[in-house]
């Protein structure tokens, strides 16, 4: 992995600072939220006890009773349940497998109950054994008492209950009703005047193939909405705070106020701010539709610890986009005893579009400085990249092929040694250790000159001493170690002599004098040289068609040639090829002289061209042994003239290819 890729991943540390906001902003928002809901229970509190000082709330109920809907439209007392549609939904459970719903207008108290009976037992009302057969039993109860009615018939169509109680004052003789049946049940319906005043009803359901009791009635108080608690409501709710009134059971009792959903001055947030507040801060919202402002119950769990004494608060999303709704239950009690449930909801923008605000800038905020900081990681990486690429650029060209050190780098010349840092610090490491490495290599260079002339001396002493031996009388015994010591020096002044004509090949290489030539001619002249010395070997010759000039010395490139045939030959079988061939380069020219032999080892290749390095065998005794300075002359050749000399295995294997790659030796300038 770069350096680059290793910053930006620590660049994205700084996402913790967007998270660590969001978490703050986060809890902010609960903060600010249940403040509203203490603040809102409070408010609620109070009005549920002015409720019950002034006795708004009739402790009836409290306990289970038939609730009244508000009839919609008129409804026609037909035994059909076309016209309770719209009351369906909220139906009322009629012993075990009937519903019951209960609607008033201005005149008139509609009933309608629907029993599921698949096999049933049919009589009239007026039949002795009526009682016997599938029936209802109504009950009414006003302040003078309780009377109940017979509801039966043997078909379908109108019928007069018939009352099975003495009169009472107040409620009526017969009651008027409609039965009308199928295969899954049988249906009924009713009307009573509403000045009536009734205080409880009840409704039993006989199932004759079922049993059960006969004249059972459940009777229970009649719960609706009250406009007289409605305007008291009013009168005690804050202001922009909806206040509803519910039974124990959830049923609506009175309400008073609407949710002010409209948008304020703030205006109304967008559908993106609503979707982040939802999933980023808000993520725990009741659904709007349990909450209905429509419906005649509401059953949700917070109406429910309402009517169990636990006062609870509950956020919802609101009707309109982007706004929340703040809803607190608290119980109406009186004397110990839950008598109903007080509902204050509050519709809220400031929480969600505070929290909107707050968050949006911190993530702007954020974004910039992770923005800012990646960048500038970012420059900084790549220039930290670029510096320590260019020192390694100039680590790789400071060595040469040779081994030798780039002049270029000499103390001082070093790049980026005056930068005051830890990269300043490193090149300067490298300066001191090219330093070294270069004045090391620069002395074994010479060793080999520096040796010849400190052992000229001591040699000469060595072979004027022996000199003066042969003269002397020696025993028989001691000629073979004459001979043997005369033997080495002889050997050793061999060495001296190679040595000390590599100094004056070095110095002669320096001085040659170059002049432009055809390259074509210098090699088709070595070429024509070479075959009457290589035996019984193939050399083939392989030229350019057009001229090739060179600024060089030819007597050079010839010698370096004279050296390369030289070291092929000791290499290559007798019956072998060798291949010498020019070829012109962008930079100047290539030759090159690949010969049939072994493949050169891998660990030599970048040393063959130093000085006293050879692959030959060893020489046999009283064989002068091979220094190795052929190639080295090559490369001393490929250097004066810009270039570099090489060295490789074929790519088929079948042997080695030396070249020369020259640009030409440098121009004189004339002095005018």
């Amino acid at each position: 992995m770069t350096l680059r890729r290793k910053l930006l991943l620590v660049a994205l540390c700084t996402l913790a600072l967007p998270v660590a906001g969001w978490l703050y902003v986060r809890q902010m928002e609960t903060l600010l939220r249940e403040g509203q809901s203490q603040a809102l229970l409070a408010s609620a509190g109070a009005v549920a006890r002015s409720l019950v000082v002034t006795g708004a709330v009739a402790p009836d109920s409290a306990g289970p009773g038939w609730y009244v809907q508000q009839a919609p439209n008129p409804i026609t007392v037909d035994g059909y349940g076309d016209d309770w549609a719209p009351l369906t939904p909220w139906s009322q459970p009629l012993g075990a497998r009937g519903k019951l719903l209960l609607a008033a207008d201005d005149d008139w108290l509609y009933l309608y109950a629907d029993v599921r009976a698949t096999r049933r037992s049919r009589a009239d009302a007026d039949d002795a054994d009526a009682l016997a057969a599938d029936h209802l039993i109504l009950a009414l109860d006003n302040v003078n008492g309780r009377r109940r009615y017979l509801l039966a018939s043997a078909a379908p169509g109108p019928f007069t209950a018939r009352p099975l109680d003495p009169p009472v004052d107040g409620l009526p003789e017969a009651i008027a009703a409609q039965w009308q049946e199928d295969g899954s049940g049988y249906r009924v319906e009713l009307r009573l005047p509403r000045d009536l005043r009734l205080r409880a009803l009840g409704v039993g359901v006989y199932d004759a193939a079922a049993g059960g009791d006969r004249m059972a009635a459940d009777t229970r108080p009649l719960l609706g909405y009250s406009d007289k608690l409605a305007s008291e409501l009013a009168q005690l709710v804050p202001d922009r705070v909806q206040a509803r009134v519910l039974a124990s059971r959830g049923w609506l009792l009175a309400r008073s106020g609407r949710l002010n959903t409209a948008p304020g001055s703030d205006g109304q947030p967008g559908w993106f701010a609503a979707l982040v507040y939802r999933s980023l801060l808000a993520t725990r919202l009741e659904d709007a539709s349990l909450w209905s402002q429509d419906v005649p119950r509401l059953d949700t769990r917070e109406v429910a610890a309402a009517a169990a004494g636990r006062p609870v608060s509950v956020w919802r999303s609101g009707e309109e986009r982007g706004s929340v709704v703040l809803a607190a239950a608290v119980p109406i009690e009186h004397a110990g005893r839950v008598d109903g449930v007080l509902l204050l909801e509050q519709a809220s923008r400031t929480v969600p579009l505070l929290a909107n605000r707050a968050l949006f800038g911190l993530l702007l905020t954020s974004f910039g400085v992770l923005l800012v900081a990646g960048g500038i990681l970012l420059l900084f990486a790549t220039r930290l990249s670029l510096r320590l690429g260019r020192l390694r650029n100039a680590a790789e060209r400071a060595q040469l092929n040779d081994g030798r050190l780039d002049g270029l780098f000499e103390r001082g010349k070093f790049p980026m040694t005056d930068a005051p840092d830890e990269i300043g610090d490193l090149a300067r490491s490298f300066e001191r250790l090219f330093e070294v490495v270069g004045s090391y290599t620069d002395y074994l260079r010479t060793l080999a000159s520096k040796l010849s002339h400190e052992l000229n001396t001591p040699l000469a002493i060595v072979k004027s001493s022996l000199d003066n031996l042969e003269h002397a009388a020696l025993p028989a015994e001691a000629q073979p170690y004459l001979a043997r010591a005369r033997d080495g020096v002889a050997r050793l002044g061999a060495l001296v002599r190679a040595m000390s004509e590599s100094s004056r090949m070095e110095r002669s290489i320096l001085a040659a004098e170059p002049e432009d030539v055809d390259l074509r001619d210098v090699v088709r002249g070595c070429a024509d040289a070479y075959r009457p010395l290589i035996g019984a070997r193939r050399l083939d010759c392989m030229l350019p068609d057009a001229p090739l000039y060179l600024h060089c010395a030819p007597e050079l490139i010839a010698q370096a040639l004279d050296k390369l045939l030289d070291n092929a030959l000791s290499f290559t079988p007798p019956d072998g090829w060798l291949r010498l061939a020019l070829r012109a380069t962008p930079e100047g020219a290539e030759i090159e002289l690949a010969n049939q032999g072994q493949p050169l080892p891998a660990a030599m290749q970048g040393r063959l061209f130093d000085s006293l390095v050879s692959l030959r065998d060893k020489a046999t005794p009283g064989d002068a042994p091979h220094l190795g300075l052929g190639l080295y002359v090559v490369r001393l050749v490929a250097e004066r003239h810009g270039g570099i000399a090489g060295a490789r295995n074929l790519d088929d294997g079948s042997g080695v290819a030396f070249s020369l790659r020259l640009r030409g030796m440098p121009r004189q300038r004339l002095s005018g």
